[in-house]
C-alpha cells in the first residue's frame, strides 16, 4: 500500500502537514511520499502507484489549488482512495465529495489517517457518510518526519537586520479555546485545543534547526491559550537552541492577562508576535466576538512596546460595516501608534471571507447580504451597500498586489492616499521617526488565509 500526500499551499512555509502524517503512517509500516505542489511539480508516477492520496488542505487558498488537482489524480489513478484533511476539509465536505474525494478528515488527523489507509490496503470501502460533527480526537503527537519535503531553504524566511534567515515551522497547540464568529478553526474544534507534548514540539524545532534553521514559526491560533504549557515550551526552546529566534501568534486579550509573560517571550528570543487584531471599530469587533476593544488593543500594542517585542497586527479591512470613515479611522490608528512599519501591506486589502459553515451566517444582516454559495471562490460573495467601498478595495488592492517588496512606508503613504481621495480636508499622516525598517523582523511570505 502506498500514500501519496499532497500539499497545494500553506502560507510559504514547509508543509507541517505533510510532515506530522508522515510519521504515523511510517511508524505504522505504511509506504508514504509527500510533495508540496508549492515548490514541486506533480508527481504523476507516484500518483499512478499509490492506492490512497491525501490532499491537505488548512487554509482557503489550498483548498480552492486542490480542487484541480483532485481531478487531475482522479484522471491519473481513478483507482485511487482520496482523502482530504485539514481545517478547510469539513468546510468544503460536500463539495469534495462532488469531485471524488472519498473520506473528508478535520482536527488531528494523523491517527485517522493511518485508520484510512490500514482500511484501503485491506480493500474495505470508505465508511457511510456521517454529517454529524464528529468530536475531536485526543491524539499523542509524534515527531514530525521531514524526510523527502523540499528544503527549508526553499521556503520563506525571516528578514531581519538586512538578512533572509532560514525559517521553519512547528505547532505546539492546535484548535483554539475561543469561538471568534469569523474563525474558520471554530466548525472543526468549536472552543477545544490539543496541546502538543514540549519535547515532541522541541525535538521538531531541533531537527528543523539542525537541517539550517536560525528561525522557528510556533503556527498555534493562539500560542497563550495554555500559558503554563507556553513558558515551558518557549525556556525549553531557549535552553536548547540559543541564538535561536521564534515567532507566535496571541489574541490581544491573552496579551492583556499574560502581560507578565512579554519578558519572558523576550528574554527567550521572540522576534515578534502576531495578533488578529481584525479592526478598531467596537462594533465591528462585537460582531466578530473577537472578545477585545479597540483600547485593549492600544494597551497591547504599548505592552509589546515596553516589553521589546514588535507587535505584528493583522486586520480584516473590508467588511459589511466597513465604511470609507471606519476605514480611514483604522489607517489613522495605525499611524498613530507607530505601526505601519508593523503591518505588512495584503493586511490593507483584506476582505471578510463567508465560508460554508462559518459563525457568520448566524447573522441576520449577513444572511440577507450573501448570495448563492460559489464552487470557484469556496464562499458565499458578497457586495457591499456603498459601490465606494468596494472601489476602495479593488483601488487598494491593485496597490498592495503589485508593490509585494516595496517599502512598507511607501506603500500605506499611498494606500492612505486613495483613502483620501474624496475627503473635503485630506489629512496627512503623521510619518514620525520610525525605527529602521529592518530592525522590525518579518517572514518573506505574509500570513493571511
Amino acid at each position: 500500500m502506498r500514500v501519496l500526500l499532497l500539499s497545494t499551499y500553506d502560507m510559504g512555509r514547509q508543509p507541517f502537514g505533510l510532515a506530522s502524517p508522515a510519521a504515523w503512517l511510517r511508524d505504522a509500516g505504511i509506504e508514504v511520499s509527500c510533495s508540496d505542489l508549492s515548490k514541486d511539480r506533480l508527481p504523476q508516477d507516484v500518483v499512478r502507484a499509490a492506492g490512497m492520496v491525501g490532499f491537505f488542505l488548512p487554509m482557503h487558498t489550498a483548498t480552492r489549488l486542490a480542487l484541480p488537482v483532485i481531478d487531475r489524480v482522479r484522471g491519473l489513478n481513478p483507482n485511487a482512495r482520496l482523502i482530504a484533511y485539514g481545517l478547510y476539509a469539513p468546510l468544503n465536505a460536500e463539495l469534495l465529495r462532488a469531485r471524488g474525494v472519498d473520506e473528508i478528515l478535520g482536527g488531528e488527523f494523523e491517527g485517522a489517517l493511518v485508520e484510512v489507509a490500514s482500511r484501503a490496503a485491506a480493500a474495505e470501502p470508505p465508511p457511510a457518510t456521517d454529517p454529524t460533527p464528529q468530536p475531536v480526537a485526543r491524539l499523542t503527537f509524534k515527531v514530525p518526519d521531514r524526510s523527502g519535503l523540499p528544503a527549508l531553504s526553499r521556503y520563506a524566511g525571516l528578514q531581519v537586520k538586512g538578512e533572509k534567515r532560514v525559517a521553519g515551522y512547528t505547532e505546539a497547540s492546535r484548535g483554539c479555546k475561543h469561538r471568534c464568529r469569523h474563525c474558520p478553526i471554530v466548525p472543526v474544534y468549536d472552543g477545544r485545543f490539543r496541546i502538543v507534548a514540549p519535547e515532541i514540539v522541541l525535538a521538531d524545532a531541533r531537527a528543523q534547526v539542525a537541517a539550517g534553521a536560525r528561525h522557528i514559526t510556533f503556527g498555534d491560533p493562539d500560542f497563550f491559550n495554555g500559558i503554563r504549557h507556553a513558558r515551558a515550551v518557549v525556556e525549553g526552546f531557549a535552553r536548547e537552541l540559543p541564538g535561536t529566534t521564534y515567532d507566535v501568534t496571541i489574541k490581544v486579550e491573552h496579551l492583556l492577562q499574560h502581560a507578565d509573560a512579554l519578558p519572558l517571550l523576550r528574554a527567550t528570543g521572540c522576534a515578534f508576535i502576531t495578533s488578529a487584531v481584525e479592526a478598531v471599530d467596537d462594533r465591528v469587533l462585537g460582531l466578530l466576538e473577537k472578545g477585545h476593544t479597540r483600547a485593549d488593543f492600544e494597551r497591547a500594542a504599548a505592552l509589546c512596546a515596553e516589553a521589546g517585542v514588535p507587535l505584528s497586527p493583522t486586520f480584516v479591512t473590508f467588511t459589511p460595516w466597513t465604511t470609507i470613515e471606519s476605514y480611514r479611522d483604522l489607517l489613522a490608528e495605525i499611524d498613530r501608534l507607530s505601526l505601519v512599519e508593523h503591518v505588512a501591506p495584503i493586511q490593507y486589502a483584506i476582505r471578510l471571507l463567508v465560508t460554508d459553515k462559518s459563525r457568520l451566517l448566524e447573522l441576520d444582516e449577513i444572511r440577507r447580504l450573501v448570495k448563492r454559495f460559489d464552487p470557484v471562490s469556496l464562499t458565499y460573495p458578497w457586495v457591499h451597500p456603498d459601490p465606494q467601498v468596494d472601489r476602495l478595495h479593488a483601488t487598494v488592492s491593485a496597490i498592495v498586489g503589485v508593490r509585494t517588496t516595496a517599502p512598507r512606508a511607501d506603500v500605506f503613504a499611498r494606500v492612505w492616499a486613495a483613502a483620501h481621495a474624496d475627503a473635503e480636508k485630506p489629512l496627512h499622516w503623521q510619518q514620525p521617526v520610525l525605527t529602521a525598517r529592518a530592525a522590525i523582523p518579518y517572514l518573506t511570505e505574509p500570513w493571511y488565509c
